[in-house]
């Protein structure tokens, strides 16, 4: 009967562990992945700046679709070639206000997007709302972007 007894509590005492374990796991799983696209975001932006096509090919995916405030859209090779070739040569980007969202493989972005530079080579500086769509492709990668004017 004791035995009996040890045996219920330690099972007991297994399970409630498991239990815990287990919220604590998922409660780590989103906040990684929140973590994980903040990081890809400063990455994503420290490239721009820096022109690294190798890291901007990197963190987009094949079926990127950018759109830019001005209602153009590009495709992932446009979007590298506009960053490394384009009219407008990012000095500085720095997201404001950002919200980060994730339901299984897909994370939401929103922050107002700050950017000095050139345009044309004369000074300028932009601040646009912005929308970003990441997808875990492997790492997350940047699948859709939709800036808008504020």
């Amino acid at each position: 009967m004791k035995l009996r007894l040890h045996f219920k509590v330690a099972r007991g005492l297994v399970f409630i562990t498991l239990l815990g374990l287990t919220s604590l796991t998922s409660a780590q799983g989103p906040n990684k992945n929140v973590s994980e696209i903040e990081k890809t975001v400063a990455e994503l932006y420290s490239a721009m700046v820096d022109k690294d096509k190798e890291v901007l090919e990197q963190l987009t995916s094949e079926k990127l679709t950018y759109g830019h405030s001005s209602g153009s859209l590009e495709n992932k090779s446009q979007y590298v070639n506009g960053v490394l070739n384009g009219a407008f040569q990012f000095s500085s980007i720095t997201p404001k206000d950002q919200t980060v969202s994730v339901t299984g493989k897909v994370g939401v972005v929103r922050h107002i997007f700050e950017a000095q530079g050139t345009n044309n080579g004369k000074p300028a500086d932009v601040r646009i709302g912005c929308l970003l769509i990441f997808k875990k492709e492997g790492r997350w990668k940047l699948l859709a972007r939709q800036a808008y004017k504020l």
